[in-house]
Formats: C-alpha cells, structure tokens, sequence
C-alpha cells in the first residue's frame, strides 16, 4: 500500500507499512531517542547474534520478515535479534536512533533518504556486500542503492510501480487504445469525456497522491536527472522546466475528476472499479481496491506516456524499501553475512510467499508465482533506465509535508496561480533545505 507521509490512517494495516514512506518531519530533526537498540550500548556483541532495527510493525510484513530471518539462521547459525518498533515512531526517530548506539541493520528506504544518512555518516558502506550480490540487481536498482559518494549503503528487498491504471473492459467497449505519448493521452481524455466517463480518477485529500502526478510529469518533461536536482533542493522551483511541468499538468487538469482536494485516494479508486473513471494515476497498491477478484483480472496498467523524446518513457516510479548497515555495527561480521543473505533472490521469495502486494527488486527473483499485474509491474520496473522513489521519498520530508503538500492542492485548486505558488515553493525550500 502508498505510504503516506505525514502519517495518515490508511485502511488495510495488515499491509501498511510494508509499503508506506516516513512518518513525519521529525526525522529529520532530534526527535525523542525512545527508539533504541536491542543491546544497549554497554553490550559486548555475541558473534552468533545479529540484532536488526525494524519499522515492520503490521502483522504480514511482521511476519514475513521473521521467516526471512528464521531462513537465514538455519543457513548461517546466526540468531537474528529483531528490535521492531511502530512504523511512525521508527521514522521520526530514526535521526537520534542512528546518532545513538544503533542495531547493526536497520530497516530503511532507498534513494535520497539512505542518502541523507549516508552523507551525515550515519550509516557504513557495503561495497563488499555489493561484490556478491550485485549480479542480482538489474542497473536502475544498483543506482538507487548508492550514497553521493558513490559507495552501496542499501540493499534493496521489494518495491512497486506507480502507473496509469484501467479496466481493460472498459477500454474494449469503447475501442480506445492505450497512449504513449502526451497528445495520445489528451486526445483520449477528450474522447472519454465525451463517452461519458471521468476521464481520470483522481482523490488528493490527504495531500500526497498529487505529488505523484507532478513526479510523473516533470520526468517525462525534464527528465531523471532535473527531477532529482528539484527533489534535492538543488534545483529552482522558479525554473522555466518546472512552470512548464506545471503548464502541462494545467492542460490536463479539467480532465481529472472535480472535487480531488475532498475526496481520499480510495474512494477517487472506487470510481475505477465501478467503471465511472477511465484512468487512474496510481502505484499498484491500487488493486487492493478491488475486492472482486473479477474486476481483479480486468485490471491493467501502463507507463505514462512520453512528453519530451529525449526522455521517453525511461523512468519509472518505484519506491523500494531495504536495509542499511548502521555506523558502528556491534558485530559487521554477522551483519555483512545477513545482509548478503538479504541480497538474495531466495530471500525475496520468502517475503514474496507471504504479501503478493510488492514485486522483487532482484532481477534473478522467481516469478513464477505472480499475479499477471505482478509479472508486468515487475517488468517495467526491471526494464526501467532510472527509478525514481515518489516526491516525499525523493526529497526532505519536512519539505514535502510543509510545503509541496499544500502547495499542490493550491495548484489544483486554482492553477491560474501557479507563478506565485511556484515562488512561494521556492522561497521556503531555500529556508528548509539551509537548516540540513
């Protein structure tokens, strides 16, 4: 399931923090240091004993995770010492977590957020790690698993992609066929108008789902390596590349269903299960939406569609969740072996058996066992040149939460005023981002 970023309820908590983002905007500050490492700092490490920091409170991921570790110490003889915390208190103390004395491994997020701990020293380097698994991981995953210096900080388990959503139905009835570029795309949104049709489905009333939409088209208009600039804080959001993201987004707006800023990404969902909605901007937790396994299999996806060719339609957003090794593991011995271990397709498709809602980050994983939607989620993801982790992944979480969440829903409220929504991103930005 899409996390959220500032933590909001979200329905299905058996499966929410398999697949949810941080908690809130105080991970980046001090936080209250209740969140601790099963040893204590005065322990002596046990050379047969790895403890390991987890935010997989929810009960399949829970229990996933503990076959993956059982698996493991059957191999190695080594005892996986599990110190599983709330998903929301595990993200907003994560900071004085890793400044502390830390578990050797922790669970963590790829892309900008290992970065940041990465680049603070918070976190060892697995290049050694990454000499063995390696030739497990397609390129886009590999890129997404290094620091800014360069060095591997994270082994990847699982992810998801965001995509286009449809009833295939629903596009037979009415001959439509799927587009792939941006004038296929609004051309097809007028005809469904005219069919009578909410051409996009569309619900941002807890503020994140549109950071999705903006992600999907500014890398398809700017490409990977602006939208990491802009995410990062490097980049302007007075650029003419980011007005231009939003011109575009203007230009499909009257396509999406009125009323988003008041209406949850499930219910926006229902409108695509009940055939009301041609389309869906959504990651693929989407399907967990559709409880009748008929309107299941009539369920599909595809990437959306190519804005400037130059980019095409090579990045995909796919927000992948990990490990990391802390900055002074107890026992690095133990701990690089569960994390080589970790890197395996075989532990991927220990998790896998249990929670069907994720596809493996390894390109060697078994997908023998996949549902149709998870044979092309996996796929795409696979065959991506650049993955992309979603904007409040991707970026500073107190940036995300403060500025653009709000921001966003203004745009869509009233895109007429976008130059001083634009300005007033920016001039915030620069004050968040000088605080690091």
């Amino acid at each position: 399931m899409r996390h959220s970023s500032v933590g909001q309820p979200i329905p299905g908590t058996s499966r929410r923090a398999v697949l949810r983002g941080i908690g809130g905007a105080a991970v980046l500050g001090a936080g209250i240091p209740l969140l601790s490492a099963c040893g204590g700092s005065g322990t002596a490490a046990d050379p047969k004993t790895v403890s390991l920091g987890s935010n997989s409170s929810d009960a399949v991921p829970k229990k996933a995770f503990a076959e993956i570790y059982a698996a493991f110490t059957k191999q190695s003889g080594i005892t996986v010492d599990v110190n599983t915390k709330d998903h929301n208190t595990f993200q907003e103390q994560i900071n004085s977590y890793l400044q502390g004395t830390p578990d050797d491994v922790f669970t963590w997020f790829a892309g900008y957020r290992m970065q940041f701990f990465a680049a603070k020293k918070l976190a060892t380097p697995i290049d050694d790690v990454w000499a063995k698994i390696g030739g497990n991981f397609p390129e886009a995953m590999k890129k997404l698993s290094k620091g800014e210096d360069g060095k591997y900080y994270f082994v990847p388990l699982y992810t998801y992609p965001w995509a286009v959503f449809y009833r295939k139905s629903v596009f037979a009835q009415h001959g439509y066929t799927v587009p792939t570029t941006w004038e296929q795309l609004v051309a097809l949104c007028k005809q469904m108008k005219k069919d009578g049709l909410v051409p996009i489905a569309f619900g941002d009333k807890d503020a994140w789902p549109a950071m999705g939409t903006y992600d999907q088209i500014n890398f398809r208009t700017n490409g990977y390596d602006f939208h990491v600039e802009l995410m990062a804080g490097k980049a302007s959001w007075t650029d003419a590349k980011v007005r231009k993201v939003f011109d575009h987004w203007t230009e499909l707006l009257p396509y999406h269903q009125d009323g988003a800023v008041g209406r949850t990404w499930q219910d926006a969902a229902q409108s695509l299960v009940s055939k009301k909605a041609g389309m869906y901007v959504l990651g693929a937790f989407v399907a967990q939406q559709f409880t009748n396994k008929a309107d299941l299999d009539d369920l599909d996806f595809f990437a959306f569609p190519e804005i400037e060719t130059a980019f095409g339609q090579d990045t995909v957003e796919a927000p992948t969740d990990g490990y990391m090794l802390s900055k002074a593991p107890k026992n690095k011995d133990a701990a690089v072996r569960l994390l080589e271990y970790l890197g395996t397709p075989e532990a991927e498709q220990i998790y896998l058996e249990a929670d069907s809602s994720v596809v493996a980050a390894s390109s060697k994983a078994d997908t023998s066992s996949y549902t149709v939607l998870q044979k092309k989620a996996y796929e795409m993801i696979s065959g991506a040149k650049s993955l992309t982790q979603f904007m409040d992944r991707d970026s500073r979480p107190d940036f995300t939460s403060t500025v653009m969440q709000p921001a966003l829903q203004n745009f869509i409220r009233n895109p007429k005023s976008v130059d001083s929504i634009m300005s007033s991103i920016e001039r915030q930005k620069k004050q968040i981002f000088a605080s690091a």
